[in-house]
């Protein structure tokens, strides 16, 4: 009893130092978010005490929570949900329970979790993809990628490709009543990468039969390249999301090399051949200049590094990347960034350059949001923010699926 009292009264004391954050005037139901991120960050400081006493793993830690999330595939009176495989990669499928006399719009969704937490199982995610088949009477697929550390890039795209493929199948298709005319890819924050890197995939290749209608990209992460930017610098300890954590688990995405979260963090992890590529993320020029604001832009110290990791440059982990005569095959996209979140940035460059190579671009930017906003509009925090989200993304796909 007693240990259960020191224990609670730790994490009492841990609750109360985080309280104290700053948290931006404009937020909305500022005691909430005030609570949530109070509570993420003692979570993670416990991950990291529990790593550094050779307890746990921080990944692990945070990972064991999440879990206790997880639903099951209930059916309900509107949809039919069931848990199955697409070659092996596990997916979620949502099937309208009404008849259909033509074929039915489909979605597949890819959730976020920085490569290294999640699944669709969460219920917020389980939540959005019952919707997103109610509303819209569409076939929704929620995918289960592998996850980092255990399987590091390009496990997670190829995971995602290959179940896109395995679904754009004729037979498959045939099978759901999908019309392969109208199916989108999305996915929120690395969900939303694993959602652009795929789309730039299928709409690139001439061996793919059918291509992507829309794809909607919900405050997506972009580009691994520049970890200076504004908004980086802005949201460093920014709510429930801050950039050593986000640096954290992009490190365990990319290699097992101690030396390359501390590079990434200084910006100074990229090779002496990759100058070429800075051009397609010159935040200097693509970013609106009310969020430039008075920062100078200089560009990354390159070639500071012994390790190699070609992954660096490879567009299928920054889609940013991608050449004009690329981007230019993509189709219509929605595009949600969220002004308090480290990610913003990409969201705002992929959009400018999206439109620069001629395509049609939706952007909605949330002036009150934060990342990961979708994962808190469940019990016990219900964010009217997690709600206006799906709110907008679900009517866009409703006007332009």
């Amino acid at each position: 009893m007693r240990s259960k009292a020191i224990c609670l009264a730790l994490l009492c004391v841990l609750f109360a130092s985080h309280i104290y954050t700053p948290i931006p005037g404009n937020i909305e139901e500022r005691w909430k978010v005030i609570a949530l991120d109070a509570a993420v960050k003692t979570c993670t400081f416990m991950g990291m005490c529990f790593e550094n006493l050779g307890i746990m793993s921080f990944e692990d830690f945070i990972s064991m929570i999440f879990r206790l999330d997880y639903t099951q595939p209930l059916s309900d009176e509107y949809v039919t949900v069931t848990d199955t495989a697409f070659t092996d990669i596990p997916v979620r499928l949502y099937l309208p329970k009404r008849k259909s006399e033509t074929p039915r719009r489909a979605v597949i969704y890819f959730h976020g979790g920085a490569y290294c937490l999640g699944s669709f199982k969460q219920r917020a995610f389980d939540i959005l993809n019952r919707w997103t088949a109610n509303k819209l009477d569409a076939v929704v697929v929620g995918v289960d990628y592998r996850l980092a550390p255990q399987h590091r890039f390009p496990a997670q795209f190829e995971d995602s490709i290959a179940a896109v493929k395995f679904f754009l199948q004729d037979k498959i298709l045939t099978k759901y009543g999908v019309d392969p005319m109208r199916i989108c890819i999305s996915g929120d924050s690395s969900g939303g990468n694993l959602a652009a890197a795929v789309t730039q995939e299928v709409q690139n290749d001439l061996e793919i039969k059918h291509k992507i209608k829309v794809q909607a990209l919900l405050y997506p992460h972009l580009q691994i390249i520049d970890s200076n930017t504004p908004s980086h610098r802005e949201n460093e300890h920014g709510v429930a999301l801050t950039r050593d954590v986000a640096i954290k688990f992009l490190s365990l995405y990319i290699t097992e090399d101690k030396t390359f979260p501390q590079a990434l963090k200084r910006n100074q992890h990229m090779p002496l051949e990759s100058r070429h590529l800075f051009k397609f993320v010159n935040w200097s020029t693509l970013l609106p200049k009310k969020h430039r604001k008075d920062y100078v832009y200089t560009e990354p110290i390159l070639g500071r590094t012994s390790y190699s990791l070609p992954s660096l440059m490879d567009i299928r982990m920054s889609p940013l990347l991608a050449n004009d005569s690329q981007l230019q095959n993509l189709p219509s996209t929605y595009v949600i960034t969220c002004q308090y979140d480290i990610l913003r940035d990409d969201g705002l460059m992929y959009v400018s350059r999206l439109q620069n190579a001629g395509v049609q671009v939706a952007h909605e930017h949330i002036e009150d949001g934060i990342h990961g906003a979708l994962s808190y509009m469940t019990s016990p925090l219900y964010l009217h923010l997690g709600l206006r989200i799906s709110d907008l993304y679900i009517s866009w796909l409703d006007k332009n699926l």
